[in-house]
């Protein structure tokens, strides 16, 4: 009955667990309030704040739970089909993500309201929005509830351009970066130039196969894009550099930069060929400006454990890399 949020019973049940959700209330208060003040302190110093969307949400998650019409489940509110990313180079079996997939002609019917109150909520708290997995907005690979690997699943249309177009119209200026990264078609490109959404560039792949085309290379980057040396899935440049780098990738670093580096001073250079690129936009960890080793690693995707516990202390802040940090962005032109 609180499964189909029946009424009697729903109010039962808030009745029953009144002091936990009144202490969950009180805590998201408490957030809230910090959190606006933490954005009324970046906005003093005009800093921007980007985060994160993610294209799914998980099966136990509030957005489900209230909204079961919007996803595929069945009578007794289970997946029917999951998220997951098909067989590639790196995964025989793909990927099988298990988030519940989205029923589309329901959001058709109620003109993309979850959506729009998603960002719009999404939007209150940050300045810019990463759209993870954009692909997913032009077609997402849906696999039927209970396989045991994504391999037998299917690529299914999205209504990216009507939902996006719709998204536009309430907001004509959406401050939104596409996560273009992976296994990215044409008709995905085609789907950012129509909205303009700048895409990323990441530096740790630049260094591989035909440099030369290599998208990543720095002097293949665009204006309309955003340049990151590495992101939170990535090792820090340093431990790329001491634990992953291949023959070839160092090689082909080498050549690219004129001469040999040493694992202490790797992290200046890639900072530096960011920041000269043409991107807009460029973001460097703070683990990099540090030149920190692979024990600064903020995640590491498929991994349930270790993730997102480095903290940047304030003895870290060196002030030798701080001035040599804001020398280069003054000289690039990003300060």
């Amino acid at each position: 009955a609180v499964r189909d949020r029946e009424q009697e019973p729903l109010e039962n049940c808030a009745a029953k667990l009144a002091e936990r959700i009144l202490r969950e209330k009180f805590l998201q208060y408490v957030f809230d309030r910090q959190w606006k003040r933490f954005k009324d302190c970046c906005r003093a110093r005009h800093v921007q704040v980007i985060g994160d969307i993610p294209f799914y949400v998980t099966y136990d998650s509030a957005d489900t739970w209230s909204n079961p019409g919007l996803f595929k489940l069945d009578e007794q509110k289970r997946p029917t089909a999951v998220a997951g990313v098909p067989p590639d180079l790196f995964s025989e079996t793909g990927q099988l993500w298990g988030n519940p997939v989205y029923r589309w002609e329901a959001h058709r019917e109620e003109r993309f309201s979850w959506w729009e109150s998603r960002i719009e909520r999404a939007l209150v708290l940050l300045d810019r929005l990463r759209l993870d997995h954009f692909r997913g907005f032009v077609q997402h690979w849906e696999v039927p509830a209970g396989a045991a690997t994504a391999q037998n699943g299917r690529w299914v249309d999205a209504p990216g351009r009507e939902l996006l177009t719709h998204l536009v119209r309430s907001r004509p200026c959406l401050p939104i970066i596409a996560e273009d990264l992976g296994y990215i078609t044409p008709d995905v490109r085609e789907m950012m130039a129509l909205f303009g959404f700048p895409g990323m560039r990441v530096l740790l792949f630049g260094f591989d196969g035909d440099i030369a085309e290599n998208l990543h290379a720095p002097h293949n980057i665009g204006r309309n894009c955003v340049t990151y040396t590495g992101t939170h899935d990535n090792n820090t440049v340093r431990g790329w550099f001491e634990h992953e780098i291949t023959d070839r990738q160092k090689d082909l670093l080498f050549r690219y930069i004129g001469g040999s580096v040493s694992a202490d001073q790797v992290h200046r250079i890639l900072v530096r060929l960011a920041m000269l690129s043409p991107a807009e936009t460029v973001i460097i960890p703070m683990q990099d400006i540090l030149g920190l080793g692979r024990e600064a690693r903020m995640n590491r995707p498929a991994t349930a454990k270790g993730n997102w516990e480095w903290r940047l202390r304030p003895e870290q802040m060196r002030e030798e890399a701080m001035q040599e940090f804001a020398g280069m962005a003054e000289v690039y032109g990003r300060s």
